[in-house]
């Protein structure tokens, strides 16, 4: 029986590229009713074995094993997170960024931070514009000091394009962000030919209009996929285990082994070495307010649920 890969879902159909066809050689297939029975849905990265039905469709008959899986967006055999957002319209949104690492760490993903626009910083009055700069390299400084790539790119000027090419090197990338920052420009500059939908910032609204509406892998001219995702408002924490938060900040996890209490918090307990962390400034002060105030998210939301 053949073998390929889901390349699109859409409406209960899921579109497979069969191994050694181009993207254009995608067939339309139903998922066997046996999924449904067992709780499981072929996904978006999946490998699967399918077999052709008299109408010219195809039937998903296997999912074969998965090497990760995302809740949001719904998508299989992730490698890397590229997470987009801007540096102004709309301002650099560490907390949502915080929260999607967060999200990133559980799944087990390497992320590259990728910043646009960085050419609306020119725009701006001299005095303003320098502050702005000087905010904007500080937590960037920040997140490369945890570990993360990050990368500045602005369409204006062309560049960033380069160095977040060759990061691509995984079977499969997952684009993802804040609403408005620019991920489809910034596809169509990396992609010959691609011509994805663009929007102009709601400025009313403060964000951007979602204009990706079902996840879609897209080829790369140096092979791989890149999943364009829709767009996001909010992430919530209920597949997150209140426990579980300190390990996705990575530098918490230098000194959380050696807490004086198994199990801590990392808010009120005595002995705590990741409050000592923060004290002698190892832990950057915004990074370990986002924490508690997803801690308090979370708590909230199980006391709800």
């Amino acid at each position: 029986m053949p073998e390929g890969l889901i390349v699109k879902a859409l409406s209960g159909y899921y579109y497979v590229r069969p191994d050694g066809e181009s993207m254009q050689a995608t067939v339309q297939c139903r998922a066997r009713g046996i999924f449904k029975k067992r709780g499981v849905s072929p996904l978006v990265g999946d490998h699967v074995v399918f077999s052709l039905t008299e109408n010219g469709e195809g039937t998903v008959d296997e999912i074969r094993s998965r090497s990760t899986e995302l809740i949001r967006p719904p998508i299989a055999n992730v490698g890397l997170a590229l997470l987009a957002f801007s540096v102004l319209e709309p301002d650099f949104n560490t907390q949502l960024l915080d929260k999607f690492l967060v999200h990133i760490e559980h799944a087990g993903l390497d992320a590259v931070i990728v910043l646009t626009k960085w050419d609306l910083l020119e725009r701006l009055p001299a005095a303003i514009g320098e502050r702005q700069r000087e905010e904007v390299e500080q937590q960037i400084k920040t997140y490369r000091k945890i570990g993360y790539n990050v990368i500045v790119t602005s369409s204006k000027h062309g560049f960033g394009y380069q160095e977040l090419e060759q990061k691509l090197s995984h079977d499969i990338s997952v684009f993802a962000g804040q609403s408005g920052v620019g991920k489809s420009s910034l596809l169509n500059a990396m992609i010959p030919g691609i011509t994805l939908e663009t929007n102009q910032i709601s400025h009313r609204l403060g964000r951007g209009k979602h204009t990706t509406r079902h996840v879609e892998l897209i080829a790369l001219p140096g092979g791989g996929y890149i999943a364009d995702t829709p767009g996001f408002s909010q992430l919530d924490f209920l597949e997150l285990g209140v426990e579980q938060l300190g390990t996705c900040f990575r530098e918490f996890q230098q000194y959380a082994d050696d807490c004086k209490f198994r199990g801590c918090t990392h808010t009120h307990e005595p002995g705590c070495k990741v409050k000592e962390a923060l004290e002698t400034g190892e832990i950057a002060a915004s990074r370990y307010h986002h924490y508690t105030l997803f801690l308090e998210e979370m708590k909230d939301k199980k006391r709800r649920y």
